[in-house]
């Protein structure tokens, strides 16, 4: 399985809903509020190539998107595929 990252904040429901998707799919991953420090926030926006919204979802190197991008990957059935489940 890859390592997954997910940069989220506090009261973030596209946040929850993720954290949701993954423990319905029996995912795991490593979570990054970056909340805790402005170097994380920017770190994240780097990795995203700008983008500033959260959630932020990377599969190893692979920039995902957010949540609505990770739910389309489940509908499709690309999410297992991805994650090496399949």
């Amino acid at each position: 399985m890859k390592n997954i990252v997910m940069y989220t904040g506090p009261l973030c429901n596209f946040c929850d809903a993720a954290k949701r998707l993954f423990s319905r799919n029996n995912i795991k991953f490593q979570e990054i509020d970056i909340s805790s420090k402005d170097s994380l926030r920017d770190e994240m926006i780097k990795k995203s190539n700008g983008k500033m919204t959260i959630p932020q979802i990377f599969f190893g190197n692979k920039h995902i998107g957010g949540y609505m991008e990770l739910r389309a990957l489940e509908k499709t059935g690309e999410l297992k595929k991805l994650i090496n489940l399949v």
